[in-house]
């Protein structure tokens, strides 16, 4: 038992401090560090699955261990712990959830499909805390995890894990950036540019339009999320080995719940069909695919910003992002679109991970879906992916973006879709001659339409010609 004051220890010849101690489980005896907090069964997890040296997300430990410390006040009120038992594991597991032992979670992410070997990790670790604390005999399974089973208690640590991060990091890291959209889309309201539909010339529009769109883009993502984290609030927990609550205290499971959401300031609730909440993960699928539309939104407005920002002679020149670091090793005084290009990365990571959380999550069967330390580290490592990128490219990015207004304008103004208003005077197919001509001869507009005689002929007048040739004005028609 890893809490055993009389742990047995191995001393080397020499004298000093013993390398090992000797720790049990169901199976036999196990060797354990000798300065390790955790045990027997974390110790054969370690040994059997050296697969990637990633551990479980310390978000999915930390939620682990505030359902420990929550679990012990409950079943002490209920009479399943003595008080002073119970105060020790909520005092040691509170430990573990401020993230003051997390060099004690080494196992494997990809590991047992349950999750169960980072659930007894947890288990052990919060025990010998509670031993070393109090000198009590404090047993992982018997005492730490009572009422509990792996299989309620790692789903509901992995939602409250990824509510948490939805709700306290992504969703607020979105915001800030839409809000720095919000401040150019009013900077730039009067930067006229050419507009693009096929990436062809297309009728002007605003710069501040544009900034505009993006800015909704990301308050809808950040909207997506916060509504697909209203159902990963849903914990399992209650549910036990495979859903019938076999073990767990009646009223149990809300009243952990109750404590947990009051710990963490949300609003948690028990599921309303164990069996749905532990056999399927679906309510994780869709926070996933929340932040794989967040990732599309992303995609799409740093490649539009990478192209507005291009050249600085042979492309589109609109726009200026900040310089922030020397853009070749060979070219000098090139820069390069960085914090676009690593937000593009980042993009691409959640939409991978939005993926492998679709196979992951489609692989229940009966009463349990069997890869559920691999959805944490998808959902889990996307949230915190895109709240570092948003704010980075709000902060180093957005915040420092000029606008180039005459080369902006100019082109607008060289656009031949700009002779787009004068169908209602000239018709389409003139206007579409006069458009042909312009391109052919790189000539203006307005100097085909009065050579072409439609003045002349009465069609419109030069006035009328000037206010529909107004690019600005065509980027605001009345509504």
């Amino acid at each position: 038992m890893p809490s055993a004051p009389d742990s047995a220890q191995t001393a080397p010849a020499d004298g000093d401090q013993p390398r090992t101690r000797t720790e049990h489980d169901s199976m036999g005896d196990v060797e354990v560090p000798a300065d390790a907090l955790w045990g027997a069964q974390t110790a054969r997890a370690v040994e059997n699955f050296p697969i990637s040296g990633q551990p479980v997300p310390a978000g999915v430990v930390h939620a682990l261990a505030r359902l420990k410390a929550a679990a012990a006040e409950v079943n002490a009120e209920l009479g399943v712990l003595d008080e002073p038992r119970a105060r020790a594991i909520a005092a040691a597991a509170r430990e573990v959830a401020a993230g003051e032992h997390d060099d004690q979670f080494p196992v494997d992410v990809f590991q047992t499909g349950s999750g169960t070997s980072t659930n007894m990790n947890v288990n052990e670790v919060v025990a010998r805390l509670a031993h070393l604390a109090t000198g009590l005999d404090v047993h992982p399974n018997d005492h730490v995890n009572a009422g509990q089973s792996s299989n309620d208690t790692f789903p509901s640590a992995l939602r409250i894990a990824a509510t948490l991060a939805a709700t306290q990091d992504l969703a607020p890291a979105l915001l800030h950036l839409a809000t720095a959209l919000r401040r150019k889309e009013s900077e730039f309201a009067d930067v006229v540019k050419a507009g693009r539909t096929h990436l062809m010339d297309a009728v002007p529009v605003t710069l501040g339009q544009e900034f505009g769109g993006y800015a909704r883009q990301v308050e809808l993502g950040a909207e997506r999320v916060l509504v697909a984290a209203q159902a990963t609030a849903e914990l399992p927990l209650g549910g036990t080995a495979a859903g019938t609550g076999l073990n767990a205290a009646p009223g149990f499971a809300a009243a952990v719940i109750e404590r947990v959401g009051a710990d963490t300031g949300t609003a948690f609730r028990e599921a309303a069909d164990h069996f749905e909440a532990q056999s399927a993960q679906d309510a994780v699928v869709e926070l996933s695919g929340a932040m794989r539309v967040v990732a599309v939104s992303l995609t799409k407005i740093c490649n539009d910003l990478r192209w507005m920002s291009s050249g600085p002679r042979s492309g589109l020149g609109e726009i200026h992002l900040p310089d922030l670091q020397p853009g070749s090793s060979i070219m000098p005084g090139k820069v390069n679109p960085v914090l676009p290009e690593a937000t593009l990365m980042v993009c691409a990571q959640v939409i991978g991970h939005d993926t492998t959380a679709t196979i992951a999550g489609a692989s229940g069967a009966f009463e349990l879906n069997v890869m559920l330390p691999l959805l944490a580290r998808t959902v889990l490592e996307s949230a915190s992916l895109l709240a570092a990128a948003a704010r980075v490219l709000a902060d180093r990015c957005v915040d420092g973006i000029t606008a180039d207004r005459d080369r902006a304008r100019e082109l607008a103004e060289g656009s031949p879709s700009i002779v787009t208003p004068l169908n209602r005077f000239i018709g389409y197919e003139a206007a579409a001659a006069v458009a042909k001509q312009s391109i052919a001869e790189r000539r203006p507009i307005r100097d085909i339409v009065v050579e072409r005689g439609h003045v002349e002929r009465g069609e419109l007048t030069e006035q009328q010609l000037d206010e529909a040739l107004d690019v600005l004005r065509m980027a605001r028609p009345p509504r």
